[in-house]
């Protein structure tokens, strides 16, 4: 099958070098002309052989929304738009009815999978008409991985993306789950082979996965990730799997305390906690740390408060 990617990143780069070694003609186009199959989007669009199928996998938000509405003006009826980022499915409803009107077709597709699909095939959540999806299963057959597993046709258009950004609020509360063990079997000081421990996890435990994997790998490089620093971000899905939430009234514990998590860890010094600490002084006389105290010294000075 022939298709049209935009956007050639790690993950775009990667899907559209699977599908070649797939046997699919994929013409590419990135702003950097280094790995770019043509000039222009409009180029693309010129070598590609109606009825059109062009995938997009730009970051999400303006960029894809003004990729879409330029495929919108010279893409012709019968075309196909692929959306593979990570876009809100909200927008995937105005995207979709935005191409309807000129009689192109609309898919989203959340992928996961990052740097390894490449050789191990990418999960891949869909949503849109049956008949645009049937088009598209082709493509979708070689990005996943092989077997029966890996691909979903999720619902209409903006279900692939409810679905991955659900996954990802899961994956947020397990990497959590992971970092708090970690925390707590590394403060005992009766555990003296903390990554050893995480190591024998991989097999005949409830709790084995790939994540596992993936941090026995990290500890195998690191043993006390001394070279990382605590600071993790959020790419938008945890947030919007909250939000989503809190509109349909589901409660989300495990999910939210994981986002919350990453927000205090951008914090050198949490003013929340700085409160905290501040009423503990004032109501118990409880020991404070001065600005610029580590915390640890013994015998923090303590003014009880007047009373």
């Amino acid at each position: 099958m022939e298709l049209g990617i935009i956007g050639l990143g790690k993950m775009g780069g990667n899907m559209a070098e699977r599908l070649r070694r797939g046997g699919h003609t994929v013409i590419g186009y990135d702003h950097d002309p280094q790995v770019s199959d043509v000039g222009s989007v409009e180029e693309l669009v010129e070598r590609l052989s109606p009825p059109r199928a062009v995938w997009v996998m730009v970051p999400a938000g303006k960029p894809t929304a003004d990729t879409i509405h330029s495929l919108g003006e010279i893409l012709q009826p019968g075309d196909l738009v692929v959306d593979g980022g990570n876009s809100h499915y909200v927008d995937d409803q105005k995207h979709g009815e935005e191409l309807a009107a000129k009689g192109i077709g609309f898919v989203d597709c959340g992928v996961s999978g990052g740097v390894w699909g490449l050789e191990n095939g990418y999960a891949l959540m869909v949503g849109g008409d049956d008949d645009n999806v049937k088009r598209l299963m082709p493509i979708f057959e070689t990005l996943k991985p092989e077997g029966d597993f890996g691909f979903v046709h999720s619902g209409k258009v903006g279900a692939g993306h409810y679905v991955k950004m659900v996954h990802n609020g899961i994956e947020y509360a397990m990497m959590q789950a992971f970092g708090e063990g970690y925390e707590l079997i590394e403060a005992s000081p009766l555990v003296t082979r903390v990554p050893e421990t995480f190591l024998s996890w991989q097999e005949g435990t409830v709790i084995r996965s790939w994540l596992l994997d993936l941090l026995n790998r990290a500890l195998a490089g690191d043993p006390e990730l001394d070279d990382l620093r605590g600071y993790a971000h959020d790419s938008g899905e945890g947030r919007w799997t909250v939000q989503a939430a809190v509109e349909h009234a589901v409660p989300l514990p495990a999910i939210s305390a994981s986002l919350f998590a990453r927000f205090a860890s951008r914090q050198s010094d949490s003013p929340a906690m700085r409160v905290v600490a501040a009423l503990r002084q004032q109501f118990g006389g409880h020991a404070v740390a001065a600005a610029g105290d580590d915390g640890d010294s013994p015998g923090a000075d303590v003014t009880p408060p007047k009373v």
